[in-house]
């Protein structure tokens, strides 16, 4: 099938990115410290390994259902920007601009500094770095800490500054040592003569359990698999996106949910229930009980080498968002440039990289201040999800070169979980919730402000 020329926006971005790259972009951006750590807390709230289980397929399913339903847009509309190329087009530029707004001030910078603080808590544990990290409760980093999370993803930056192609192939090795460390723990762990199949039978009498357990597994279990949307914010880059598209999300997001259900049964297989919920880092304390602290804590910095891949498909991606909303008029000029020899959104990453480093140097509650996007973050894939139904009535005729399969069973049941999250996400925290509102409508006057300094303001779609 024949595919839609790029949009005059992408022109001078290169379609540099081929298939490996794109599905390095899913698995490596998806698979971070979640899949490491949320098996205690899935275990603390369902209490047994059915409830988790059923939690980890159920969560893949609808991450499944998601991607399935954004492959027809990104093949459809293959644009820099992803979702909010999406919202801009169904429910008109002010729409597209809110989406913009919350994701490049607050969730992407977030994001990135989460990660890389992430990196640099788990090189703490060390002792030879333990001064990244300060001792009292909270594990806060250091000054010192604080400077290497930022020289992390200045280098990061950097690579992404310098060619999409270059950070490709840096995602796609970075990708290939995250998935060789989750199959090292797989085979570790299944090889170990002291593991049990009696194990998956335990019981952790502590646990919430009942339908509330199995809905706060259900969530730990979509944190760890959140992040495959990432990829569409880049299909402007990307060749072929009627075929690579669609194919790395399916596949990405695939082989994440396998590698996810085939971990949690490793670590049950070593460890009974109550010592998985008891435990930090199950993943670790399941090698550490089979090969010895020193292979643990092999592991342990594998671990924050294999972040590296999650940073890296964060910074991409990010960087790719104001780009679109400034190319469309409603943002700095400036950020939509492209750097003549690079071919990358150069300004748009030098944005980016310096909220970053505000949040890392004076935002001490950078991760709370990233809670409040939560409620945002799932209102944004429910709305982004329905354009697909929006387009099918309003462009008919428009080149698909994947239809999403199932419709419109499957992006139906994505869009109604992510109305149930929602509803959870609101009630369970009100006040961040709320603020997280606010903090979408304080971008009303912003949007109105640029688009009236340029003569187009709009509200309704196109």
């Amino acid at each position: 099938m024949s595919e839609p020329l790029p949009p005059a926006r992408n022109r001078g971005l290169v379609r540099d990115l081929d298939a490996s790259h794109a599905i390095a972009i899913v698995v490596g951006t998806v698979i971070g410290t979640g899949i490491f750590l949320v098996p205690a807390e899935m275990m603390q709230a369902a209490g047994k390994a059915s409830t988790v289980y059923l939690a980890w397929i159920t969560g893949g399913l609808l991450s499944f259902f998601g991607a399935l339903t954004y492959a027809e847009l990104g093949a459809m509309q293959p644009e820099a920007g992803g979702e909010y190329v999406y919202m801009r087009d169904a429910y008109g530029p002010l729409g597209g601009f809110l989406y913009a707004w919350t994701t490049f001030l607050i969730s992407k910078p977030g994001s990135i500094a989460t990660i890389a603080t992430g990196i640099v808590r788990i090189l703490g544990t060390f002792k030879a770095m333990a001064f990244f990290v300060r001792s009292e409760p909270g594990h806060s980093l250091t000054l010192t800490g604080r400077l290497v999370a930022i020289l992390l993803t200045v280098v990061v930056s950097a690579i992404n500054f310098t060619g999409v192609r270059r950070a490709g192939a840096f995602q796609v090795v970075f990708t290939a040592l995250k998935v060789g460390l989750v199959f090292a723990v797989i085979v570790i762990a299944f090889s170990w003569h002291g593991g049990s199949w009696v194990n998956f039978s335990t019981v952790f009498s502590g646990a919430k359990g009942g339908l509330a357990g199995y809905m706060i597994a259900l969530v730990a279990a979509l944190w760890a698999y959140d992040g495959w949307n990432n990829l569409n914010m880049v299909a402007g880059e990307i060749r072929r996106p009627g075929r690579n598209v669609p194919m790395a999300l399916i596949a990405g997001v695939g082989l994440v949910a396998l590698l996810y259900i085939a971990v949690n049964a490793a670590v049950q297989y070593v460890m009974p229930a109550p010592l998985i919920a008891a435990s930090a880092r199950p993943a670790s304390d399941a090698v550490s009980i089979v090969l010895g602290t020193a292979a643990a804590s092999a592991i342990a910095a594998f671990m924050a080498v294999q972040m590296i891949a999650t940073l890296n498909g964060a910074i991409l991606s990010g960087a790719r968002i104001p780009f679109a909303v400034a190319a469309d008029g409603y943002f700095f000029h400036f950020l939509a440039r492209i750097h003549p020899r690079f071919h990358t959104p150069s300004a748009a990453i030098l944005l980016q990289q310096s909220l970053v480093v505000l949040l890392l140097l004076f935002g001490g509650n950078f991760q709370q201040l990233f809670s409040l996007t939560l409620f945002a973050e799932w209102l944004f894939y429910m709305l982004t999800a329905a354009t697909v139904f929006i387009f099918r009535v309003r462009r008919p005729g428009a080149t698909r070169p994947y239809r999403t399969w199932g419709y419109p069973v499957v992006p139906g049941v994505f869009i109604a979980a992510s109305a149930v999250l929602l509803y959870g996400t609101f009630t369970a925290n009100i006040v961040n919730s709320a603020l997280g509102i606010l903090v979408i409508l304080a971008g009303v006057p912003v949007y109105f402000a640029f688009a009236r300094r340029t003569g187009l303001a709009r509200i309704g779609s196109r």
